[in-house]
């Protein structure tokens, strides 16, 4: 995994998420949330799908940082015991500090 500090933020930016499979960062703004910042990547092949916490296709581990909170997701795509270990979906994590995540599922190849 890369170290956050090579990763430099530009000035309009509140934070750094770093994807802990391939080590690379990007910036996502104070209130958005990861899968938008993530989607400005331009990587082909992330996988979007309802963007508003029902689909699970966007399934993240934070892995590292404590600093965020999550909008209202699916039971049934992430339970509570889930949750509890840091599982929730990119669309509804807003970070409030930088944030290390690992991408689970469908995410996961395509980042990986």
């Amino acid at each position: 995994m890369a170290a956050m500090s090579q990763c430099e933020p530009s000035p309009t930016v509140e934070y750094r998420i770093t994807l802990a499979d391939s080590g690379e960062c990007f910036a996502c703004k104070d209130g958005q949330n990861v899968l938008a910042a993530m989607e400005k990547l331009g990587r082909r092949g992330i996988p979007v799908g309802c963007r508003g916490g029902g689909c699970g296709i966007c399934r993240v581990q934070v892995v590292a940082g404590e600093r965020y909170h999550t909008r209202k997701m699916s039971r049934a795509q992430v339970s509570a015991a889930d949750e509890a270990s840091g599982i929730c979906l990119a669309c509804r994590l807003i970070p409030e500090g930088d944030l290390v995540v690992r991408a689970l599922g469908l995410l996961r190849r395509a980042v990986s």
